[in-house]
């Protein structure tokens, strides 16, 4: 998606045909998100697009197989985007798409470049066991800054709604990394806690070995209740929120609590076996959490 999103401005010279190409490029990636943004006004649900692509561009380039160096190089070039797109002079595809929302929902820079913060932790060295103050600080950059730029998207900039980010983008993020645990270690990478693993007598930090170790589900299981302390907090948060506003974020933590009772029922017997929700869950979590 890199190549195709990282064009240059004249690739796209109208700014409804600019909105168009960044929706297709959203609705193809298959995301749940896309749930969540249909629910948005049209001017909110572009921002959104807006964002969510230039969060698929930075993870693209972390998730490479380039060297290190170039993929750190990738997302230096970013940094210098983001800042370039807030002096007002975007030179790619995706940051023209952000420049608007940037202006009208008034979004900070900082969390633009603390997304791509979190992707360079991805990208210079695979992540293996990180202490649970390292897994914190990964999960408030690749999962909670987005967070804040939603909801200042959504409609609601409040104190409470960013605690709503602060607590979902976290909790969220855990679930794809129960979720995950398979995948990210056939790419050499491990993000359960140093030390949760060690109170289950794993001291091995090879990712290989330890989807296939006997005490992988009690430590699963500990995550997902730090997991669940996020949701629930998130909840209360968003209680004090415009609920209209909030209801992208509503939605998106019914989809990832279910996802994470589900993985909570398989016990992690097989990591190979990918959780995910039907359609027709989707559809219905959306008609409980974003209709009320």
């Amino acid at each position: 998606m890199t190549e195709a999103i990282a064009a240059s401005v004249g690739a796209v010279s109208d700014d409804a045909e600019l909105r168009e190409t960044i929706r297709q490029r959203v609705e193809a990636a298959g995301t749940s998100f896309y749930w969540a943004m249909r629910l948005l006004p049209p001017e909110r649900r572009h921002g959104m697009y807006a964002v969510y692509a230039f969060c698929r561009e930075v993870d693209d380039i972390a998730d490479d197989d380039a060297p290190p160096d170039q993929k750190k190089a990738g997302l230096a070039r970013w940094h210098r985007e983001i800042d370039a797109t807030y002096d007002g002079h975007p030179s790619q595809l995706v940051s023209r798409a952000l420049r608007a929302p940037i202006v009208r929902y008034a979004l900070r820079r900082d969390d633009f470049h603390a997304v791509i913060d979190g992707m360079e932790m991805d990208a210079i060295e695979d992540i293996r066991a990180p202490d649970l103050a390292t897994l914190d600080l990964y999960c408030g950059r690749v999962a909670a800054a987005v967070g804040h730029l939603s909801v200042h998207v959504f409609g609601d900039a409040s104190d409470d709604a960013h605690k709503v980010a602060h607590s979902l983008g976290r909790a969220l993020q855990l679930t794809n990394i129960l979720r995950d645990i398979d995948e990210d270690a056939q790419r050499g990478r491990l993000y359960l806690p140093r030390e949760i693993l060690e109170r289950h007598g794993i001291r091995s930090q090879e990712p290989v070995d330890i989807v296939r170790h006997p005490a992988l589900p009690a430590v699963c299981r500990d995550v997902a209740a730090i997991a669940k302390q996020h949701f629930a907090e998130a909840h209360a948060a968003m209680a004090r929120c415009s609920r209209h506003a909030m209801r992208p974020a509503a939605v998106m933590g019914a989809f990832y609590g279910a996802m994470l009772d589900a993985l909570l029922r398989s016990e992690w017997r097989d990591p190979k076996q990918r959780v995910s929700l039907s359609k027709p869950q989707k559809l219905w979590l959306v008609l409980r959490h974003g209709f009320l």
